[in-house]
């Protein structure tokens, strides 16, 4: 069984707002169990956190947690998120980003009949020309 690959997008996501001088923003299922959050700033189970280089200290994304100190209401918070529980990453100006389902990481594309075999070598077509040259040939029918 493979890894989640959500780490992985919400990473370079991330890179890529970032390196577009756009501010990135986390939305966040606040009820995950693996997430340390302020749930006084949650409304519908959903926390949006500002993740810019300027709103965050010592952000690091790891495969298992995201983790990062920032402020609300005036006070330092640390803040620690499951990679399973982020709901989407975009950009705070534009919109463009990311959206993951709830039940993202437990989507399965469904077995082709070719699932763990190799691949044959495509081979590609060729033509051949034939020559019909009947006219010259006595030996053939008519």
């Amino acid at each position: 069984m493979m890894t989640s690959n959500r780490p992985y997008f919400i990473r370079s996501v991330y890179e890529w707002i970032v390196d577009n001088d756009l501010t990135p923003y986390l939305i966040v299922n606040s009820d995950d169990p693996d997430s340390d959050l302020p749930q006084d700033f949650a409304r519908d189970s959903r926390i949006i956190l500002n993740l810019s280089p300027s709103a965050c200290r010592q952000l690091q994304m790891d495969n298992d947690l995201i983790t990062f100190s920032t402020r609300f209401s005036g006070k330092t918070v640390d803040i620690s998120v499951s990679p399973t529980a982020v709901l989407a990453i975009y950009a705070k100006e534009n919109g463009r980003g990311m959206e993951f389902g709830l039940d993202y990481d437990k989507a399965v594309l469904p077995p082709t009949k070719r699932s763990g075999a190799k691949l044959k070598k495509s081979i590609k077509p060729a033509l051949t020309l034939v020559k019909n040259d009947h006219a010259n040939h006595t030996d053939l029918p008519a």
